[in-house]
């Protein structure tokens, strides 16, 4: 039945192009011209054979015909006078040039060729059924797109890649993604992408493309999700006035994230996720007191009754124990309430953090971010820029390659606490890192990578923390999905709501094992109204409830694994 469904698709499509059915008009007609050709050639037949003083029925005819027109001449019935073989020259040649090079040609052109078409177009769908709901519209393909159909597919939400081109859309289908194919600027595009059952739709191309495609959908439907990336500040408001749900500065953004945790040296918390009144945070110790200090040293929970959930130390993240020592290195992550967060930061606040300035790498849209939130925040900075143009102050700039040690001098990297590597560049900020690495062994250093395989590369460099522009974009949108059962917290971080699984019903959750059977760790234990963050290890987890449990994608196969969570 499945392949009588692909067949009857087939044929659809096929039919369905007017230049196909124009071939079809054509083919109809060459083969009644072969039929007139055979019905006239076996009529002569008759009338030579006749001459020669013989009779053959019809059958033999039309036999005849085809035998001699298609060059096979058994000779099991042929002429003897020389009127019969001149008779028999000419339907031989009108055979070799009708049945040996028209039919072939005409089949190939008009029939074989459109029909490989058809078959491939089949695989790149121009509309999908309309039983399709809460998808996730793409008309790009960055870096970011390809990280958020990762999360979408993990969390088995349905997507679909929009591609104006047929020859990039079977690419694309032979790669695994899941393609149709459109022109961006049509509003029939959308409406065959079920775009009024949609979740969202995400432009992420230039900025005049990206308005365009917002009006265009927002004409037609009202009520769904539209999000799109901006390049420039000025387009913002455009896409706004376009239509556009959200739209999404993601040098700005990535700018005042690395900025942030410059700030962290003075051991302030950081919110990065939440759940309800549950707040996931992140606190980089390397300038408080808790640095070379165990976990049970510090007492987290006598004093704030906070949970550390885990900690990143250069990009490796390890689920917290009692016995985790603290180093220069570590960013905390922990979860609590609100208020509890603010107890932590009254306790171990650093205050201020040096005076020296900040030294930022690169002068494009996410270097001046994170220089303007520094700025925000009464920290000096000072960019380092090849290209003059990029100046706004002459007194925060500093002109030069990055790859010059006099260059990092006069931005003052000798006294400096951090640097920002911001190019746009993975191959130079990994080049960058190892250089600063090596001129400073006890300096910060953050990052920036486009792409996401680069994350763990810059973190071999020496980059203390790096911050990816796809995960990122790809993270942030994910969550704006909006399903309560997940969230994305950071790089290989998530957080995710379910039920009491019946295997752990009536078991505690130190009796239950879970951080060393899993890896995950539970925050808290939603019941009604009731949320308690930081559950009670030791007290039965009831039926009717659900757990917040944070880890990794790997962790989280395991949870569900161990436990036979649907």
């Amino acid at each position: 039945m499945k392949y009588i469904f692909v067949l009857h698709g087939l044929i659809n499509g096929f039919l369905t192009q007017p230049k196909n059915r124009r071939n079809m008009v054509f083919l109809v007609r060459f083969f009644l011209i072969f039929v007139l050709l055979v019905a006239l050639f076996s009529t002569g037949f008759h009338y030579f054979m006749a001459l020669e003083g013989r009779s053959y029925s019809w059958v033999a005819a039309v036999y005849w015909t085809l035998v001699v027109m298609s060059t096979l001449g058994f000779g099991d019935i042929t002429f003897t006078s020389d009127i019969g073989h001149l008779y028999s020259l000419v339907v031989l040649i009108s055979g070799t040039v009708y049945m040996l090079m028209l039919l072939p040609f005409v089949l190939i052109q008009f029939v074989y060729l459109p029909w490989v078409e058809a078959s491939s177009a089949a695989r790149a769908p121009r509309e999908l059924p309309p039983d399709t709901k809460d998808h996730v519209i793409l008309t790009g393909l960055s870096p970011m797109e390809i990280s958020l159909i990762r999360m979408l597919e993990s969390a088995q939400m349905p997507y679909v890649l929009l591609v104006p081109q047929l020859e990039q859309a079977l690419k694309l289908y032979d790669e695994g993604f899941r393609v149709m194919l459109g022109e961006l600027d049509d509003p029939e595009t959308y409406t065959r992408a079920q775009v009024q059952q949609a979740a969202l739709v995400l432009a992420s191309r230039s900025d005049p493309v990206n308005t365009n495609i917002v009006f265009t959908v927002r004409e037609d439907v009202q009520q769904v999700n539209l999000v799109a990336t901006a390049s420039s500040p000025d387009s913002v408001d455009i896409l706004e006035l376009a239509g556009c749900s959200r739209v999404l500065q993601m040098g700005q953004i990535l700018g005042q994230a690395l900025a942030r945790r410059v700030l962290g040296r003075d051991g302030k918390s950081h919110i990065i996720g939440e759940f309800g009144p549950l707040k996931v945070a992140e606190v980089a110790v390397g300038n408080t007191p808790l640095v070379g200090k165990t976990l049970k040293e510090v007492r987290l929970r006598d004093y704030a009754n906070l949970n550390v959930v885990g900690v990143w130390d250069r990009g490796r993240f390890a689920f917290a124990g009692s016995d985790t020592l603290i180093q220069p290195s570590t960013v905390l992550i922990l979860a609590g309430a609100e208020d509890q967060l603010r107890a932590y930061d009254q306790q171990f606040c650093a205050g201020q953090p040096s005076d020296a300035p900040v030294v930022i790498i690169g002068g494009g849209r996410v270097g001046r971010a994170a220089a303007e939130t520094l700025q925000a925040q009464g920290l000096d900075y000072r960019i380092v820029e090849k290209l003059p143009e990029r100046v706004k102050d002459p007194e925060k700039y500093v002109i030069g390659d990055a790859a010059a040690l006099e260059v990092l001098h006069r931005a003052g990297i000798k006294d400096s606490s951090c640097v920002v590597v911001t190019t746009h560049d993975d191959d130079i900020n990994i080049y960058l890192t190892i250089y600063c690495r090596r001129l400073r062994p006890d300096i910060q250093i953050l990052g920036r990578a486009n792409l996401e395989r680069n994350v763990s590369t810059l973190h071999r460099a020496g980059a203390d923390f790096v911050m990816s522009y796809a995960t990122m974009g790809a993270s942030m949108i994910f969550n704006m999905l909006k399903r309560a059962n997940i969230l994305t917290l950071t790089e290989g971080l998530d957080a995710f709501r379910l039920p009491v699984p019946p295997a752990l019903v009536g078991r505690s959750l130190a009796e239950a094992r879970i951080r060393e059977l899993t890896g995950c760790n539970v925050m808290a234990l939603i019941q009604g109204e009731q949320f308690e963050v930081n559950p009670d290890a030791y007290a039965p987890l009831p039926a009717s409830a659900d757990l917040i449990v944070i880890g990794d994608m790997t962790s989280e196969h395991r949870f569900l694994k161990q436990f036979h969570t649907d």
